[in-house]
């Protein structure tokens, strides 16, 4: 670092096992300072043909590799991304926003995870093979890898969802061409220097760097890109499903959604209310799993009120290199914005906002006090129909409401036009397993939150997207079955 003057990180694009630099870039900032301190390459089309191109050339010899050999790179690329687990942690965070101690103990951590389980569920994959006696035929299926997988990644947990997505596309014997978000793509630029020596060949892994306008839609409306896996906002995916449609592409979208918690009179608070003030604001309330809307039943919904903005405000917002931090920065300007204005919508429409944005006040070090910083703020007396009870929102808000039966509760939890996620608090096993059967969501958690099982389809509903990730899903999604017929 030159004195006095601080260098900018130079991001280049990954193709072919090499680094290309690009003739234009994009700024990048740091969202607990506000300041620029690094430059994506603005790619387009071009960029996207030489990655087609490497992608494409690599892909006979890859696809020939046996998953055995496909595993042992795999699980050496995790080694690599664990022995690099504490300077990709703090890239991540100073990218992000996120604290350090959440991407030392969740995003990098499960960035190697990704890995080393599809490197091993690669090897336990069957066929089906049927017998027609009567007509002496045999009937059997293969399946075959796709050919050159266009990936996605959102700003969100950057790293774990490109690796999420990279891990299985290639553990199937694809090539892939991935677009990591432009807003935080330093943790993809670093991975790529860890290929070579996990033995990646040149082509199999290309990561272009840039914007959805520029770059991905280069990449979903080529031709010789028959797949793409895409994790973001529903307009994007309106956009990609568009472009892709006069190809035919294979689409998996995992889009957002407005998660509700039902909190039953007989939950155990002492457990449910750390555990929704985490499931609200982990990670800034920037995870498309996060509680955005808690029905609470009426005979505890005073006592869960004042337990709850309690907690919330002990949940600290800090730089995020503090390892007392809850709470970093959120991704952006523009984002801080919006997730506000949705506050002050409320406060419009009568609300009361009882924590948080406008409350209370936010005390940060001189050098942070233009990064995108906000409290946990819990919004209450609000109707269902409040803009802030249907739309995500994306940021730390989430809204409070009261329920009486559960009839009424389950009604009110699919009112929205999202299906992702839901929790469900309650000791009575029976009601639990009710609810979480008429819920429309693609997962429900009951008495815990975020707790995964990597084997099991993961995905949503309705405008939460479409498609299913997990061993046997992402298998399924990233191959070709063939039917074959063999009279004898």
């Amino acid at each position: 670092m030159a004195a006095g003057k601080k260098e900018l990180l130079m991001l280049e694009n990954f193709i072919g096992g090499q680094f290309l630099p690009c003739n234009s870039y994009i700024d990048s900032y740091d969202p607990s300072t506000g300041e620029v301190y690094c430059k994506v390459p603005n790619s387009g089309k071009e960029e996207i043909e030489a990655a087609v191109e490497a992608a494409r050339e690599a892909f006979p010899a890859w696809s020939s590799r046996s998953p055995q050999e496909r595993s042992l790179v795999l699980n050496r690329l995790a080694d690599l991304v664990e022995q690099s687990l504490e300077e990709l942690a703090q890239a991540e965070s100073k990218d992000q926003g996120k604290t350090l101690t959440l991407a030392r103990t969740m995003d990098i951590p499960r960035a190697a995870q990704n890995f080393r389980f599809f490197a091993s569920a690669i090897l336990h994959h069957v066929t089906e093979c049927t017998q027609m006696d009567h007509l002496s035929c045999m009937h059997y299926t293969v399946r075959t890898p796709v050919g050159i997988a266009g990936l996605i990644s959102p700003w969100n947990l950057p790293l774990y969802l490109l690796t999420w997505k990279i891990a299985p596309a290639i553990a199937a014997g694809n090539t892939v061409i991935a677009k990591p978000s432009e807003l935080t793509s330093v943790t993809a630029w670093m991975l790529c220097k860890l290929l070579d020596k996990a033995g990646v060949p040149p082509g199999v892994i290309n990561i272009v760097f840039g914007t959805g306008p520029r770059v991905g839609e280069a990449l979903v409306s080529h031709p010789e890109v028959p797949l793409i896996s895409f994790t973001g906002s529903q307009p994007t995916a309106e956009r990609i499903t568009q472009l892709s449609a006069p190809h035919c592409k294979k689409l998996s979208l995992e889009l957002g959604g407005k998660n509700p918690a039902i909190i039953f009179e007989d939950a155990n608070l002492e457990e449910c209310i750390p555990a929704t003030v985490r499931s609200s604001f982990a990670n800034q309330g920037e995870i498309c799993l996060c509680t955005s809307r808690i029905f609470v039943q009426r005979s505890i919904y005073s006592e869960f009120l004042k337990r709850f903005v309690e907690a919330s405000r002990k949940w600290k917002v800090g730089i995020p290199s503090d390892p007392s931090a809850n709470m970093g920065a959120l991704i952006s300007k523009a984002h801080l914005e919006k997730v506000r204005s949705y506050v002050m919508k409320a406060r419009a429409e009568g609300a009361q906002i009882l924590c948080g944005e406008g409350v209370d006040q936010l005390s940060l070090p001189l050098r942070n006090q233009a990064g995108y910083f906000m409290l946990p703020t819990v919004i209450t007396d609000i109707k269902d129909e409040s803009c802030c009870m249907k739309e995500e929102i994306f940021g730390p808000v989430t809204c409070v409401v009261p329920f009486d039966s559960e009839e009424e509760v389950i009604k009110r939890a699919n009112s929205v036009k999202y299906g992702l996620a839901a929790t469900v608090w309650s000791n009575n096993v029976g009601r639990t397993h009710r609810v979480a059967k008429k819920l429309q969501s693609g997962l429900v958690w009951t008495n815990c939150w975020l707790i995964r099982e990597l084997n099991l389809p993961f995905g949503g509903m309705k405008s939460s997207g479409i498609g299913r990730e997990g061993a046997k899903d992402s298998y399924d999604f990233f191959t070709e079955i063939k039917t074959i017929t063999v009279k004898h």
